[in-house]
């Protein structure tokens, strides 16, 4: 196969309160609900909106800064990559399944009702190639000082090798602080546990699956 992508990028509000927990290892990871909508036409030419619902696997420092200053409404920008786990139902012995967006990149936007909303700030993990920076939403709002020289209103982004600057997006004269918020590196970017030896029931209920 010459290559091959896998890359996600949402918008949207959250469906409730970041799930924040610790692995045995000591890592921190969040779960978070995140609702986008559909907009299309139907056959009599009218207006509709359908509403999709994702599972977010946020590690490390991202999952902390969703616990500090995520909450249910707030409108975030989730960028990462989709990941799927497998594991044998311990009741009827089938193999279960369940995909996830594993976020490698966050940007808090200006709308919703949660914590410090007034803000917009862009958190990240470096980004594909590097040099990819975060930001550009949320017009004329001062972004959180996460990011690395993080500057919104002209998304730029650092490609698949570098160099390549993509789409220009503009925030209305956004600025981003100083500090750094950078992921921990598991192989190119955060990775689920794997699932225990056996087959057994990785944390997952039947609840969680989306199908």
């Amino acid at each position: 196969m010459a290559g091959s992508v896998n890359k996600v990028i949402l918008i949207g509000n959250l469906t409730r309160d970041p799930e924040v927990r610790s692995t045995q290892s000591g890592q921190t990871v969040a779960n978070l609900g995140l609702a986008t909508n559909r907009t299309y036409k139907d056959r009599d030419g009218n207006r509709q909106e359908k509403p999709e619902y994702h599972n977010i696997v946020l590690w490390g420092r991202l999952a902390e800064l969703a616990q500090q200053y995520l909450s249910k409404g707030r409108s975030v920008y989730i960028e990462g990559r989709l990941e799927t786990s497998s594991w044998d139902d311990k009741q009827t012995g089938q193999k279960r399944y369940k995909t996830e967006v594993i976020g490698e990149e966050m940007t808090f936007l200006g709308g919703g009702e949660g914590r410090g909303a007034s803000q917009g700030g862009g958190y990240g993990g470096g980004g594909y190639g590097g040099g990819q920076q975060g930001g550009g939403y949320g017009g004329g709002q001062q972004g959180g000082g996460y990011g690395g020289g993080q500057q919104g209103g002209g998304q730029q982004g650092g490609g698949y090798g570098g160099g390549q600057q993509g789409g220009g997006q503009q925030g209305g004269g956004q600025q981003g602080g100083g500090q750094t918020g950078s992921l921990p590196s598991f192989g190119g970017g955060p990775s689920a546990p794997a699932p225990a030896p056996g087959g057994g029931d990785p944390g997952f209920h039947d609840d969680d699956i989306p199908f």
